[in-house]
Order: structure tokens, then sequence, then C-alpha cells
């Protein structure tokens, strides 16, 4: 577990992850959206076990709120399991992915397993996104206020995904605009800001070209 510096006794600096109303918005889509896709979720995880061998669902120790790991479930979209102290990041073209998982992940649905992890309270429906431990270990040494990210829950969207900066992180400009992105979003938090992150994702469901 990462090793986490904040100061916890600032209200104003745990606001996002104190908020009621925040929560109750996290439980009603999160509830929403699990019965309303609910045939979407069964068809998705029936073509994972028809396409290839493995589990429908793939779990990964992430960190989330105070630096506390939680598993995250997400549908398999690829031929390898990684979870540990080496996990390589996905890249354009990689071929680890499967065909049905680079459906999947070109329009986020991989992601829909998650909506559980928010109704668990180990993730919100907006907040930054989370990164497998490996990552956030070796970023954390190279980024100056990293753990800052970890002021809030992790979210299914965020400000770095809807502001452009999702998809691999190939070099330290790249990681330094995602955590610029991730901590302004949760120093200046509203609750009008999930509301305008929500809606900006909508679009991108149906085409990201960082999506991959």
């Amino acid at each position: 577990m990462l090793k986490i510096l904040l100061p916890h006794r600032r209200p104003t600096l745990r606001r996002v992850a104190a908020s009621r109303r925040k929560r109750l918005f996290d439980l009603m889509v999160a509830g929403t959206a699990l019965l309303t896709f609910l045939p979407l979720l069964l068809l998705i995880g029936t073509a994972i076990w028809m396409e290839s061998p493995g589990p429908i669902l793939f779990r990964q120790q992430r960190t989330g709120l105070d630096g506390r790991p939680f598993r995250i479930f997400k549908f398999r979209t690829m031929r390898v399991l990684e979870d540990g102290r080496a996990v390589v990041q996905a890249a354009r073209g990689d071929a680890r992915i499967t065909p049905l998982g680079a459906v999947l992940r070109r329009m986020s649905l991989d992601e829909l397993p998650q909506l559980l992890n928010v109704l668990r309270g180990d993730m919100s429906i907006v907040g930054p996104r989370p990164h497998a431990l490996a990552h956030d270990a070796a970023w954390a040494e190279r980024v100056p206020g990293y753990a800052g990210r970890f002021r809030a829950r992790p979210g299914l969207t965020g400000a770095a995904q809807v502001g452009g900066h999702r998809g691999e992180i190939a070099d330290d400009a790249a990681l330094l605009a995602r955590i610029a992105a991730d901590n302004a979003y949760i120093d200046r938090w509203r609750f009008r800001d999930d509301l305008i992150l929500v809606a900006r994702t909508v679009p991108l469901l149906f085409g990201d070209e960082r999506a991959f």
C-alpha cells in the first residue's frame, strides 16, 4: 500500500469523499444503470465466454480512497490476467487484446462491471481513474503530489479522461497532465462538476480515439 500523507482533519480537502449528495448520486446512478443494462451485461458475458477460455470478469487490485487497495471488476478483454508488481499498460494495437475485447474497450463497455464497485463504495461515478498498484508505485516516484488523487474515490469517468488524458502514458508530460487534472478536480470540486463530467462522457461512449 502506498503511504499517503494527507491532512485529513481539514474538511475542505475531504469534501469530495465526505459528500453525502455525491454518494447518493453514485448509488442512484449505479443501481439504475445495473438494472437497465442487465440484458447487455448478460449478452457481453456470454460473448466473452464463447470467444476465448478464461473468466468472464477480470479482477485486479487498484488503489482507492486514502491509498487503500480494492479489487476492481471489468469484463475480460485480454488473453492475460496481470495483477501484481509487474503490470504492462495496454497500448494501441496490443496483441494481448481479444477481437471482442477491442470492441468493448473502444466503447468502454468493459468498464460496466465497475458499477458493482460503485455500489460497494470502492468507487464513485466520477473521480480519478484507478491505476494498477504497480503503476501507482512507479508513478508516485515521478510526480510530486501524486498521492493527492487518493483524496477522492476513484471514478468510472473523470476530469482527466474527459480532458483527453486517457490511455497509454507514453512520457512524463502525459503523466503530469493526467495527475494535474485529477488533483484540480478534487481541489475545486462542486457537485455540479460531476453532472457536467457525466454529460461530457456520454459522447465518448460512441467512440474515443484514446480508448484501446
